[in-house]
Order: structure tokens, then sequence, then C-alpha cells
């Protein structure tokens, strides 16, 4: 009975370690996973940081093109009535003669 025992036992003792193991395995891969979506997460953290700072200089760059198309219809509505102006005066010098 006693040897039946320390069979069992030793059973026992061997599925522990091999479930020790397999859970020592489990581990190791878990934390392999673990510092690779980490270094993912850190690596998306600097890409959307990046993306930002683009996005941020691109609506710069637009708020100065809007700028310089607004002075340039300006200046170019100046142009056509001082144009319009000159048309008139030359006009009314033909008439004139």
């Amino acid at each position: 009975d006693a040897n039946r025992q320390i069979s069992e036992y030793k059973f026992k003792l061997s599925k522990a370690e091999q479930d020790i193991t397999t859970l020592e395995q489990n581990i190791g891969r878990l934390e392999g996973q673990v510092a690779r979506y980490k270094n993912a997460a850190e690596n998306a953290e600097k890409v959307e940081d990046e993306l930002k700072a683009e996005k941020r200089k691109l609506q710069r760059e637009l708020r100065t093109a809007l700028d310089k198309i607004e002075e340039m219809e300006m200046t170019n509505n100046h142009l056509m009535k001082r144009l319009e102006k000159m048309k008139a005066n030359r006009s009314a010098l033909l008439s004139q003669q």
C-alpha cells in the first residue's frame, strides 16, 4: 500500500513538474508578447506624434496659402478697378477730341 502511494506521489510530482515547465514556457511566451506589444504601442505613439506635428505644419501652410490667395484677390480687384478707371479716362479723352 505504501509503495502504491509512493508511486502515486511520484506520478503527481512528475505531473506537477510538467505543469510547472509548461507554465514557465507560457510565461516566457507571454512576456515576449508583452514586450512586442509594448514596443508596438511605443512606435504607434511616436508615429501619432509625428502625424500630429505634420498636421499642424500643413494647417499652418494652408492658412498661409489662404491668406496669400485672399491678398492676391484683393490686389487683383484693386488693379481691375484701376484698369476700369483708366479705360474710362481714355474713353473720355478720346470722346473730347
